[in-house]
């Protein structure tokens, strides 16, 4: 299959009408889109590293979460940071599409695998676009239990924990940035809210507001996505090579 007709594939699945209207995201850079993709590169964020690896590793195309280009660049100059993995992309053939806020909101995408991994049935969609998710564990867990078992399944380095001492079983998740959600969930009866980020002002609030919040990180609440768009390239085209590259380099210090 051609970068072309991969993209066009990938957006019959995760469309376009799903993209929040700030957000910049599908082919961000391709040499050739008729080029054949036989090996393809999954990844949260395009980081340098990343670059280097699908370069000396033959890689014809990435398939990447957080946008490569994001906000307009202003020359293709190796002064800028962004422009200058452009620019290496470009040189060595390696095409990359970013699949950003819609695939946050898609069924399947990074707030239903989050879901699927942590346990959390029958989830629905709730807050701004849709985005977020609501469910229920099969038992009531303790604070103490449940944090565990998310460090665990997540691979986080550790969770911020606002304990409201209420059981936990009526769970909301939004991958990455999900500071402004917490009053959706609460509306939507949820007893624990759980997001990659969600800011000190709102953590500390959290006891007084009646809701469990766990802060687990932006990179490990959104990298189990990696899995399902793995998943979409491989039935797209059972012979393609499709590797899951970490990218994290973010480290905590202790």
């Amino acid at each position: 299959m051609t970068v072309r007709e991969i993209y066009s594939r990938l957006s019959e699945r995760i469309p376009e009408s799903l993209r929040e209207s700030w957000d910049n995201d599908g082919v961000m850079c391709s040499s050739d889109e008729a080029r054949e993709v036989r090996r393809a590169l999954v990844t949260l964020d395009v980081t340098e590293e990343v670059v280097d690896y699908a370069v000396a590793n033959h890689f014809d195309l990435v398939l990447s979460h957080h946008p490569l280009i994001f906000r307009p660049l202003p020359s293709l100059t190796e002064d800028s940071h962004v422009a200058r993995k452009v620019i290496k992309l470009i040189k060595h053939d390696v095409s990359v599409i970013s699949l950003h806020t819609r695939a946050d909101k898609v069924e399947g995408g990074v707030n239903d695998t989050l879901c699927e991994l942590l346990g959390i049935k029958d989830a629905i969609p709730f807050g701004e676009g849709d985005l977020g998710r609501i469910g229920t564990l099969d038992e009531e867990l303790n604070m103490e239990d449940f944090s565990y078992m998310v460090k665990d399944l997540l691979g986080a380095e550790g969770l911020l924990v606002a304990d409201a001492c209420i059981p936990i079983q009526r769970v909301a998740v939004v991958g990455g940035d999900g500071k402004g959600y917490v009053k959706d969930a609460l509306a939507m009866g949820a007893d624990t809210y759980l997001s990659g980020r969600i800011g000190y002002n709102v953590m500390a609030e959290g006891v007084e507001m009646g809701i469990n919040l766990i802060e687990a990180g932006h990179f490990f609440t959104e990298q189990p996505v990696t899995s399902f768009f793995q998943s979409l390239l491989m039935r797209m085209d059972p012979e393609m090579y499709v590797e899951i590259l970490d990218s994290n380099t973010l480290k905590l210090v202790y």
